[in-house]
C-alpha cells in the first residue's frame, strides 16, 4: 500500500488499513482469547475439564499473552513486525485447529499457551504498525478505531458459540473459530505487511527516545493503575458466563445473554472513549472509566443475580477498551518517542495481571470459595487502579 504521505492518503486507504487491523484483533482476541469465555460453561458441561481446570487453562493462555507482549518489546522494529506478524497469525490458526482435535487437558493447556503468545504479539504489533503509518500521514487520532475489531470479535464469538451449541460437543466447539480465522488472517496480514512505513524513524527533537527509561516518576503511577485495570476486568471477561450458569436456572436467556451484552457494549466503546478523551481530557476520562468499571464488577458481587449480571456485562463491556485506549494515549504523552516499545511494555504488564486473575480464582475455588466472592478480587484491583490514576501528571 504505497500511498504518499501527509494529506494525500485517501479515505479508502485509511479504511482499508484500519479494517485490516480491526480484523486481526477480531481474530486473535475475539476468536482466540475471548471465545473461550462463552465456551467455558459448555466445555465444563461436556466433561472436558472442571471449572477449576478451566481457570488454569485460562491462566496458561494469559501467560502466553504476557510472553508474546515481551517478545514484541524485544522485536519492535518495523522490519521485525513485518516478519513476526504473519508468523504469529499462522500460529493462531494452527493452535486453534489443534484444539478441534483433542480433549487432553495438558495438550489443551499447552496449545492455549502458544495461542496466547501469538495473541500478545499481534495485539501489540498490528496497532503499533498502523499507528506509525497514521502518524506519518497526520491521522494518528484515528488509531483507536482499530480496537473496534475487539468488540466485533466478542459479538462474533458469542454468535458462533450460541449458534453451534446444540450440534457441536467438546473439542468440536472450536471448529467455527478455526474455519473463520483462516481467510481473515490471510486477508489482514497481506494488507498490513505491505504498509509504506520507513524502517527507521528518528524523534523530532533529535533525542534517543527509544533508549530512554520507560519507568519514571510520571509513568510509574500509570503503569500501576493499568495493572489494577488488567486484574480487575479479566475476572468478568473470563468467568461471567460461568457465573451466570451458577446463579441462574437452566435455559435462562442470560446464560448466553451476558456475553452478548458484553459484546454489544464493547463495539461502540472505542469511539465513545476516544470522544470523551478529546472533549474532557484523557486523564479525567480515565478516572471516569475506572469508576464505571468498578461499579460494574461490584454489581456482580452485591446485587441480585440478573441485575448484577446485566450491569456487570454492560459496564465492563463498555469500559475496558476505553481503559486501553486512554492509558496508551496518556503513556505516549509521557514518553512521546517510545512508539511500539511503550505499547508492548504496557500490554506486557496488562498481560501479567490478566494471568494472575484466573490463577487467583482457581486458588480461591480450590480453597472452597465461591465464584461470586472471587469477583471481589476484581473490585479491589480496580479500586487500586483508580487510586493511582490520581497520581498521574496531567500533561494537557
Amino acid at each position: 500500500m504505497s500511498t504518499s504521505l501527509t494529506g494525500t492518503t485517501s479515505n479508502r486507504d485509511l479504511f482499508s488499513v484500519l479494517a485490516a487491523g480491526a480484523v486481526l484483533l477480531l481474530i486473535v482476541h475475539g476468536l482466540g482469547r475471548f471465545i473461550y469465555t462463552p465456551l467455558l460453561p459448555y466445555l465444563v458441561d461436556d466433561g472436558q475439564f472442571s471449572a477449576g481446570d478451566g481457570a488454569a487453562v485460562a491462566t496458561w493462555n494469559y501467560l502466553g499473552y504476557l510472553m508474546g507482549a515481551l517478545l514484541a518489546i524485544r522485536w519492535h522494529r518495523i522490519d521485525q513486525i513485518r516478519t513476526l506478524l504473519p508468523v504469529s497469525l499462522a500460529v493462531h490458526v494452527a493452535t486453534t485447529l489443534i484444539l478441534t482435535q483433542t480433549d487432553h487437558l495438558t495438550v489443551i493447556s499447552g496449545t492455549r499457551w502458544l495461542n496466547g503468545v501469538a495473541n500478545g504479539i499481534v495485539f501489540v504489533q498490528a496497532p503499533a504498525l498502523i499507528l506509525e503509518w497514521l502518524v506519518l500521514r497526520q491521522r494518528a487520532a484515528m488509531s483507536g478505531l482499530v480496537y473496534i475489531g475487539v468488540g466485533l470479535g466478542l459479538l462474533l464469538s458469542s454468535a458462533l458459540v450460541t449458534g453451534s451449541a446444540d450440534w457441536l460437543h467438546g473439542a468440536q466447539r472450536w471448529w467455527p473459530a478455526a474455519l473463520i480465522s483462516i481467510p481473515l488472517a490471510w486477508w489482514g496480514a497481506v494488507r498490513l505487511i505491505k504498509l509504506d512505513v520507513p524502517l527507521r524513524q528518528a524523534p523530532d527533537d533529535g533525542s534517543h527516545g527509544a533508549t530512554s527509561p520507560l519507568l519514571d516518576r510520571a509513568s510509574i503511577p500509570l503503569f500501576l493503575s493499568y495493572a489494577g485495570a488488567g486484574l480487575g476486568y479479566i475476572l468478568p471477561m473470563t468467568f461471567l458466563p460461568l457465573l451466570a450458569k451458577v446463579q441462574l436456572p437452566p435455559m435462562h436467556w442470560l446464560l448466553d445473554g451476558t456475553w452478548l451484552i458484553v459484546a454489544l457494549a464493547t463495539i461502540p466503546a472505542p469511539w465513545i472513549w476516544n470522544r470523551l478523551g478529546a472533549t474532557m481530557g484523557d486523564l479525567p476520562a480515565l478516572k471516569l472509566n475506572f469508576v464505571i468499571q468498578l461499579i460494574g464488577v461490584l454489581a456482580a458481587v452485591v446485587l441480585p443475580s440478573e441485575i448484577g449480571l446485566v450491569l456487570c456485562a454492560a459496564l465492563v463491556g463498555s469500559t475496558f477498551l476505553g481503559t486501553v485506549l486512554l492509558t496508551q494515549r496518556i503513556g505516549r504523552a509521557l514518553h512521546p518517542h517510545q512508539g511500539p516499545r511503550l505499547s508492548a511494555a504496557m500490554v506486557a504488564l496488562y498481560g501479567f495481571t490478566q494471568m494472575v486473575g484466573p490463577w487467583l480464582t482457581k486458588q480461591w475455588l480450590d480453597g472452597g470459595g465461591t465464584l461470586v466472592s472471587a469477583f471481589g478480587i476484581g473490585v479491589v484491583a480496580l479500586a487500586f487502579g483508580l487510586v493511582f490514576v490520581f497520581f498521574v501528571p496531567d500533561l494537557e
